[in-house]
């Protein structure tokens, strides 16, 4: 099972797929997803959200501003600004 991962910013969807981790900094912290993990809602703070797709391939997205949701196996991050770095 892979968790579902949309990533948009205020101008565009950013990466949408299947991830077996991601990782995203928060204004608490770092803080890693993968399936099965708790509902959660929080503040994204400015960094690096790392994803590793179902494949293996790692994709970083530089974001800051905005929030993270975890519902299920879905997890949604909507940044004011997000930009693809691989």
């Amino acid at each position: 099972m892979a968790l579902t991962v949309t990533l948009v910013s205020a101008e565009e969807e950013v990466w949408h797929g299947e991830a077996s981790l991601v990782v995203a900094k928060t204004v608490e912290g770092e803080i890693g997803f993968m399936t099965g993990h708790e509902p959660v809602l929080a503040i994204l703070a400015e960094g690096q959200v790392r994803i590793t797709e179902t494949s293996g391939t790692k994709v970083i997205v530089l974001a800051q501003d905005g929030f993270l949701s975890m519902e299920g196996d879905e997890l949604t991050i909507v940044a004011g600004h997000a930009t693809l770095e691989s």
